[in-house]
């Protein structure tokens, strides 16, 4: 079997001033689209952040009051806010799994019926003592997102951050020519991914298009603040901030991991840095955060191969 059409695309940001190099003979460039896998997670919460402050909402705000639709299904600890889904230290019981949801269908209300399970199952601990990733969290974010938006998830996503930051090759819906996956030799079909899990890793993009959203964050420091600001406890596995770990030089990185796909991202915002990996072949990741981690290492110091290739997405 020709295995000739894996590999990675990767892209540099250096104050602005982007590189590209093409890894293995893979037949794709900077605006080639791949899936992105958790790698959606943060354009979530920076469309949540950005929405929330547009209406005045802090991110502080518990959850439950701004979904009363739930409040008769809601057994989860209702002081669990928003800040702390996007922080993944809401400490909910990781009970709903992507199979769960992905059998919910594709209807109009299938986002507000995976929120409605995740909170049904209730919590594990306290909100805010522990740091555990959970992609019941963003279920559930992009279920708020839609009700304060007053549209679906995927519209909230495209109006709050998408189109304003000009991210013409990143959405949803499957491109006409997409990068295909593959798993070692085997080339993998193109399959739609679950809608009551698209807040949590459904979006395809772009090597490029990744690049200018990381450096439209890079450039409001406001924003960037919020985001990067560490919600996690000395005593938890890692730093975290909203949807990025944090490394020791104040790196912000995360991987993503998806059937044929492969994807990893690391900023270094005191330096104006970022870099993104987008592969497509399943054992990809060590070597992807081997060439992240050697991109930043003249900035930082830091070897962080293991830590991108380890995060849990």
């Amino acid at each position: 079997m020709d295995i000739t059409a894996a590999g990675m695309v990767v892209g540099v940001s250096r104050s602005g001033r982007r590189t590209f190099e093409i890894d293995g003979p893979i037949q794709a460039d900077r605006a080639s689209v791949f899936r992105i896998a958790s790698l959606t997670k943060p354009l979530t919460a920076v469309a949540t952040v950005r929405a929330f402050a547009q209406r005045g909402i802090p991110l502080t705000t518990p959850a439950i009051e701004l979904l009363p639709s739930l409040a008769g299904d809601w057994r989860a600890d209702q002081a669990i806010t928003v800040e702390q889904l996007l922080a993944q230290v809401s400490g909910l019981r990781e009970s709903v799994e992507g199979s769960t949801v992905a059998a919910l269908g594709q209807g109009p209300d299938v986002l507000a019926e995976a929120a409605r399970l995740v909170v049904q199952a209730g919590n594990e601990r306290t909100p805010g003592e522990r740091w555990s990733y959970y992609n019941g969290n963003y279920f559930l974010v992009g279920h708020l997102l839609a009700t304060v938006t007053e549209s679906t998830f995927e519209q909230a996503l495209d109006t709050t951050l998408l189109t304003p930051w000009e991210l013409r090759r990143t959405g949803f819906e499957t491109p006409a020519s997409p990068v295909t996956g593959w798993d070692e030799q085997t080339p993998l079909a193109v399959e739609d991914y679950p809608r009551g899990r698209r807040p949590s890793g459904g979006l395809w993009s772009s090597a490029d298009d990744y690049l200018s959203f990381a450096e439209k964050l890079l450039a409001d420091p406001v924003l960037l603040e919020e985001i990067r600001r560490p919600r996690t406890r000395p005593e938890d596995p890692m730093s975290y901030g909203l949807a990025w770990a944090l490394g020791p030089s104040g790196q912000m990185y995360l991987n993503g991991r998806l059937d044929g796909f492969r994807t990893a991202v690391l900023l270094a915002p005191e330096h104006q840095y970022a870099s993104v990996a987008l592969g497509n072949q399943a054992q990809l990741l060590p070597q992807i955060g081997k060439r992240l981690s050697a991109l930043q290492h003249d900035l930082t110091g830091d070897d962080l191969a293991v830590e991108l290739d380890a995060f849990a997405a």
